[in-house]
């Protein structure tokens, strides 16, 4: 490990809250490990977050190839949702950067199978609550048409149908009517035959 590039990740979920904790435990692993840090990445915002600055730049090194392992204290540091974790760990796998939480026995490097184990269940465990989700979401949309809810976005076009149908008496074309009313021309088309079939 001596010759790997090592990273570390800091996070709080506040500005109120400090980094220092976190920074000196992990420095103080990698000085009984005998290892150098190479880049250190820090944010201070909600790990509920997919987008934080931090770690957008580290997962940007990460594709780069310039980290081979990465330091955090705790895996809800890097993500609190399940799919979130999955897709940085699975980001991670694909790239070759095994990822150690200090503070749990979570180590992914190839020389440590109950590592990389704990990782594909975490992994498997995201899959099948994304399969969950799909299914209840399914059911739901299935049980609202049952009782007769409109799905999707509300139709505007009807409101449109008697000023486009207007427009069109007066001789306007139908590009000149989208122009007018801000509507594309087969907007235009499509309230004209719902004026029609009024």
């Amino acid at each position: 490990m001596n010759n790997k590039r090592i990273a570390i990740y800091y996070r709080v979920s506040t500005a109120e809250q400090t980094l220092d904790p976190q920074r000196i435990e992990l420095q103080e692993y990698c000085q009984r490990k005998g290892w150098t840090v190479s880049a250190e990445y820090s944010d201070q915002i909600s790990g509920a977050k997919f987008t934080r600055a931090g770690l957008d730049r580290m997962m940007a090194d990460v594709r780069r190839h310039r980290i081979d392992v990465i330091l955090c204290v705790k895996l809800d540091r890097l993500g609190r949702s399940l799919l979130h974790m999955a897709q940085l760990i699975f980001e991670l796998d694909s790239n070759g950067v095994a990822l150690i939480c200090t503070s749990q026995p979570i180590d992914t490097c190839e020389e440590n199978p109950a590592g990389r184990l704990t990782m594909h269940i975490l992994i498997a465990m995201a899959d099948f609550e994304r399969s969950l989700i799909k299914e209840r979401t399914l059911a739901g949309l299935k049980a609202a048409r049952a009782k007769g809810a409109r799905l999707g976005r509300p139709a505007t076009l009807g409101a449109h149908a008697a000023k486009v149908a207007t427009l069109r008496s007066q001789g306007l074309s139908v590009r000149a009517i989208g122009k007018e009313l801000r509507l594309p021309a087969s907007s235009v088309f499509k309230a004209l035959k719902l004026a029609k079939a009024a």
